[in-house]
């Protein structure tokens, strides 16, 4: 017999119009308090932002069956979604209201495996630089000990925000 997960998620139109009002960090602290509902990819991959402050965001998420690869280990695709965020959402902290950004680019080193027996992980990321237009980030994906699992280094682009199509 096969295993189920179900989940369900808000319209992301509501996180897009409020991440276009607010500072970073008011957007994503809105998150966190459950003010505002969770991304998507969160609910898919089961995954929480835990802390936020200013250049540093925390993901955590605890390893399934379901994010398994076929040979019974986590996929990478689960780490770099966790690094991703962790290191976008630290970037997205700095910034004020009416800039965004977006991943330029992601490089991961996987360096440990992980299933479900190494209970929660937490995805640690920090803004290394920040410029006008291009922030450096780093985050590091460790296990309950501390633990380096994974580590990611990603170059974001700022940018104004679009003015509404309304």
């Amino acid at each position: 017999m096969g295993r189920t997960r179900t989940y369900q998620w808000e319209d992301p139109a509501i996180l897009a119009e409020a991440a276009g009002r607010m500072a970073g960090i008011d957007f994503l602290r809105e998150i966190q308090a459950g003010r505002l509902p969770g991304p998507p990819i969160s609910y898919a991959f089961d995954f929480t932002l835990d802390e936020v402050e200013p250049g540093r965001a925390v993901f955590s998420l605890v390893p399934g069956e379901e994010h398994y690869n076929p040979i019974g280990s986590v996929h990478g695709g689960v780490f770099a979604t966790l690094l991703d965020s962790a290191a976008g959402c630290a970037v997205q902290s700095t910034i004020p209201q009416g800039m965004a950004y977006t991943s330029l680019d992601l490089t991961v080193k996987f360096l440990r495996r992980i299933t479900a027996d190494t209970g929660r992980v937490r995805a640690i990321g920090t803004v290394v630089s920040r410029g006008r237009q291009i922030a450096l980030a780093q985050a590091q994906l460790v296990d309950g000990t501390d633990r380096l699992l994974a580590h990611a280094t990603s170059s974001c682009l700022i940018f104004p925000v679009p003015p509404s199509q309304g």
